[in-house]
């Protein structure tokens, strides 16, 4: 016995080799990739409400057998949406801030009606409405009737800078402008949400959390995807060797190229030098970030963006999409056990996906994608709300807020 098994073994033909190695990659993709996304948010109504109305909840999350991996998932989605997505044609509003800047609202109401909500979409560190994440939602949104416009920051979009000054990751002035005239612009019996991707959502959870009266008074709803929570972890996740190093190396030019064609070198006397040369996005802060909004260090910038501890403070129903293995935020750095005591805050964690990845299924479908689908089935029932009971679920929820807060 002990003979035939050593003489199968020493002359194995290669397709059992294969067969062999087939069965065990399917267990290992069926028993440790494919589960039910991580769902965390205190018992009540915000939860039993979400369990009920977004179907997504309880499926298993299947992520592409062929692209498993954090950072294949991340570009793979980028090329593939990218290749796959057409343009999409705006209705351009170029709006005037109060220090004189401007930035531009890119309008998408295609079938869209009188009655449809409205959604504002904050791309991510240097993105646009053109960017393929940012169309992905867009389409989504479309396709269900709800009307969507993109806030551009300042110096994105092909608009140019009329005064010198940019955008960071917590600074949200110029959001919380652009959501009142919005608010102004969109009829008033139609509800108002908000989402942000990546640093986008850094700076619409800021919004929620430091004006949180104010936001609560014109948002409906929000949802961010794929946030970097803890940013000094964020930071610290991209900065590893080697293919994170990579993205985050790739990242940083990214945010030079547009730094460069702001202009803004143009106004202020800046060192464009050394800022070229930044290999990592903590050196590019601290030589341009960091002195461009008067912050004493990269340390404190990041304390003053970071998330993780601000939940208590939002009163505003918040979605959160994440991914465990997302290249820009370790899993530990995500606040379940915040999230677990807090009224407004759900988070969703899938077990892959990468950084605004998300793909599934054999062939990654472009129509009907995992991060939109979330978003579109939140959104609908959450903006549309027919019977008025999210706006039930919101008020309720205020007045536990307003009770935490005056205990």
């Amino acid at each position: 016995m002990l003979d035939t098994l050593y003489d199968y073994l020493s002359n194995i033909p290669g397709y059992h080799v294969l067969g062999l190695g087939l069965v065990a990659y399917l267990a290992y993709y069926l028993i440790l990739v494919v589960k039910r996304p991580t769902f965390v948010c205190a018992d009540g109504p915000l939860k039993n409400f979400l369990m009920r109305e977004i179907p997504t909840l309880n499926m298993k999350f299947w992520p592409t057998f062929w692209c498993l991996d954090s950072r294949a998932q991340t570009i793979f989605a980028s090329v593939l949406r990218s290749k796959t997505i057409p343009s999409i044609e705006y209705k351009r509003e170029i709006f005037t801030l109060k220090d004189g800047g401007e930035v531009a609202l890119d309008w998408m109401a295609d079938n869209c009606d009188s009655n449809s909500p409205c959604v504002i979409i904050l791309p991510g560190l240097t993105g646009n409405s053109q960017d393929e994440y940012v169309k992905c939602l867009v389409f989504a949104a479309n396709n269900s009737g709800i009307r969507v416009v993109v806030f551009n920051n300042r110096g994105l979009g092909g608009v140019d800078l009329k005064t010198p000054r940019l955008y960071n990751a917590c600074n949200c002035e110029d959001l919380a402008e652009v959501v009142q005239h919005v608010r102004k612009v969109v009829p008033e019996y139609c509800k108002l949400g908000a989402t942000g991707i990546s640093m986008g959502g850094l700076v619409l959870g800021n919004y929620l959390a430091r004006r949180s009266e104010e936001a609560r008074t014109y948002l409906s709803a929000a949802k961010i995807i794929s946030v970097p929570w803890n940013v000094h972890k964020a930071i610290d996740s991209i900065e590893q060797p080697i293919l994170n190093n990579l993205l985050g190396r790739l990242l940083t030019q990214s945010m030079y190229h547009t730094l460069k064609q702001s202009g803004l070198h143009k106004h202020q006397d800046l060192d464009m030098r050394s800022i070229k040369t930044s290999k990592t996005i903590r050196e590019f802060d601290a030589l341009f970030t960091i002195k461009h909004f008067g912050y004493p260090s990269v340390d404190d910038y990041y304390n003053d963006a970071t998330l993780q501890n601000k939940l208590h403070q939002i009163s505003v129903p918040l979605l959160c999409l994440s991914a465990a293995d997302d290249p820009f935020q370790p899993l530990d750095a995500i606040p379940l056990e915040a999230a677990n005591k807090c009224s407004h805050v759900a988070i969703i964690i899938t077990a892959r996906g990468g950084h605004i990845g998300f793909l599934e299924g054999c062939w990654p479908s472009t129509k009907d994608q995992y991060m939109s689908r979330v978003f579109v089935e939140y959104f609908t029932k959450a903006l549309f709300d027919e019977k008025g009971e999210f706006q039930r679920i919101k008020e309720d929820l205020h007045r536990v807020y307003l009770e935490k807060q005056n205990c």
